[in-house]
């Protein structure tokens, strides 16, 4: 779900080997992995509250779980004694008084907090499909039961690890009456090929899975499409532009090239700490230069990145110049960089791409989720880009969450102005749900959360 939107450029990408497909009986745990110890697997799943409520446990670092509720409140969990979990509030530190007790792995209960919770059962098939050559794992997890549903391909952003792992929302949406498609993307978890960030491939590789999913599902699917956050926000139009099919929701996503989207970050951090106008095109220029030593792995543009570089310096905005990519070759002398960019940085990148041809000319209606106080991915421009395709006619809906981050997370600023996230956004999980399984959603006040929506214009 916390993806970034660019390049993870110094990562080790050496992919896992796959173990040999297999149709799964219905199950709900999580396989042991190197990355998923057994005695978390066995608490992985979706459990009903007695409220009501939707809460899943998914792993996460170590033998730690991640705790998401459907409205959006998560937590991380660690196993203290006498088999109690101890909840952290968000992504800090700070404890919270959720615990996660009495846990029975054997009959899939649990106790979090004062409520006792059941795992749900979902129809899990495991599969491999072959994407250009490629061995790519995935997985479909349906709600019980004989009738059609609506089916999500789930899409990943710039991550490296595995979505069969880490993705929750493959039995959130189940427990909604959905149901998902997950798969691991070449060169990551347990799938063939080579880490890549060529969008055209990574489009293909999700027309792939959505006929997989579609083949698996048979009679039970109903409307099909895709989600896809961060760097998944410019595969999901690309991919259904494709081969059609009902709906794609963008989750703060992008209508810009990466290298635009790189300048428009440098903005946002320079105006956010208040340099002018003038201070702001020095860093664009920079920010420039140093795309340039980047796009060619050193081939090219060193020495005017360099005197740009020395001769700003000891300016005072120069502290605060990250950008997405920027960052990781602002420290680094000529051959630092070029070592770097021509052995651990080994993957073709769209720097390039443009969405927007393929935005204007797509049939497919789109949800777009986007976070106003986004960082990483600034949201500005996307927002206008989209109300100008729905003014053009296009079967778009624009989401905006108020201080929203990446990840559609909100946020606390510590004294040092890092942010903390806390939370998903109240009613995100509500409206993909509502857009995935009906093909709309409604503008009426409080339904999501702070949503500001923008609905297509009636036909």
């Amino acid at each position: 779900m916390t993806s970034l939107v660019l390049l993870p450029l110094w990562a080790a990408l050496a992919a896992t080997p796959a173990a040999a497909a297999t149709v799964a009986e219905p199950v709900q745990t999580a396989p042991p992995t190197a990355a998923v110890p057994a005695a978390t697997a066995c608490l992985v799943g979706a459990y009903r509250l007695e409220d009501g409520q939707t809460l899943d446990l998914a792993p996460a670092r170590g033998d730690t779980l991640r705790w998401t509720a459907f409205n959006g409140e998560t937590g991380r969990l660690r196993p203290s004694s006498h088999g109690v979990w101890t909840s952290t509030f968000g992504w800090s530190d700070q404890p919270t008084k959720d615990t996660l007790s009495s846990t029975d792995c054997a009959t899939g209960e649990i106790t979090f907090g004062a409520q006792r919770g059941k795992r749900l059962a979902f129809d899990v098939t495991e599969t491999r499909f072959d994407a250009g050559g490629v061995p790519l794992a995935g997985r479909l997890v349906m709600p019980r039961g004989q009738g059609p549903v609506p089916v999500v391909v789930l899409l990943h952003g710039s991550e490296t690890d595995s979505a069969l792992d880490g993705n929750a929302l493959q039995r959130m949406l189940p427990a909604e009456g959905i149901g998902a498609f997950v798969f691991d993307k070449r060169g990551t978890g347990a799938s063939g090929g080579a880490y890549t960030q060529d969008i055209s491939r990574l489009a293909d590789d999700a027309v792939q899975a959505m006929r997989e999913a579609r083949r698996l599902a048979g009679p039970r699917a109903g409307r099909v499409g895709y989600q896809g956050g961060s760097q998944g926000g410019w595969v999901a139009p690309l991919a259904a532009d494709r081969a059609p099919l009902d709906f794609a929701i963008v989750s703060f996503g992008l209508t810009v090239s990466m290298l635009e989207q790189d300048l428009q970050s440098v903005a946002l951090e320079m105006r956010a700490n208040r340099y002018s106008a003038q201070d702001t095109e020095k860093a664009l220029a920079l920010t420039r230069a140093g795309q340039k030593v980047i796009e060619t792995r050193g081939k090219e543009g060193y020495e005017a990145f360099d005197a740009l570089r020395s001769a700003y310096r000891s300016q005072p905005w120069f502290k605060d110049v990250r950008g997405n990519f920027l960052h990781l070759v602002l420290p680094l002398d000529k051959t630092q960089i070029v070592e770097g960019l021509n052995t651990t940085y080994k993957f073709d990148v769209s720097f390039r791409y443009d969405p927007m041809p393929t935005l204007r000319a797509s049939r497919t209606p789109q949800l777009w989720v986007l976070g106003a106080d986004d960082r990483v991915a600034p949201s500005a421009g996307a927002a206008a880009d989209v109300r100008s395709l729905i003014a053009a006619g296009k079967r778009y809906t624009l989401a905006i969450y108020p201080g929203a981050d990446h990840g559609m997370t909100e946020f606390e600023t510590a004294p040092d102005g890092r942010r903390v996230s806390t939370r998903y956004a109240e009613g995100y999980f509500a409206m993909m749900r509502d857009f995935i399984r009906d093909g709309r959603v409604e503008a009426a006040d409080g339904r999501y959360g702070k949503a500001v929506v923008a609905l297509p214009l009636a036909k």
